[in-house]
């Protein structure tokens, strides 16, 4: 069993809508043959809470607006932290880079195919290690003791 060409347009949507909002790592795989509550994970991550409700609010617009879809399940909205929408055909999880380096979604799915995204999904692999690089530099710079 493979996921449906209405799971299929809800990826591709909610995957250029994260890239748009500059999610980072974007994914999806094809969870169809192992799961029977949905046909595929979208995975993406940001830096900050404020970036990670950002990338949710524009997924809910872009799918409603476009393709008519709204969740049926909303959570993690209080931390804002690990956000999850469940549209049934597909779940979208939107975590901060914290949550998702500690919970490594990908390790769980990764047997599963990964299904092809838009260009500027793709383009956002290895944003969040890029990110974390430049924060330690930035770091590193400060002298400690004095505030910018």
């Amino acid at each position: 069993m493979t996921a449906t060409d209405r799971s299929l347009e809800l990826v591709q949507t909610a995957a250029q809508a994260a890239a748009d909002k500059l999610a980072h790592d974007v994914i999806a795989y094809d969870v169809s043959d192992v799961l029977s509550i949905t046909d595929a994970f979208l995975l993406a991550s940001a830096p900050n809470d404020r970036q990670v409700k950002a990338i949710v609010d524009e997924i809910e617009e872009r799918l409603q607006k476009e393709l008519g879809a709204k969740p049926v399940r909303r959570e993690g909205d209080r931390e804002s932290r690990w956000i999850l929408l469940d549209y049934v055909d597909i779940v979208v999880h939107v975590q901060h880079s914290e949550e998702r380096v500690f919970y490594a979604l990908e390790r769980l799915w990764k047997d599963c195919p990964e299904l092809e995204l838009p260009a500027d999904a793709r383009a956002t692999r290895g944003k969040a290690q890029e990110h974390a690089r430049l924060q330690a530099a930035e770091a590193a710079d400060e002298p400690e003791g004095e505030w910018r």
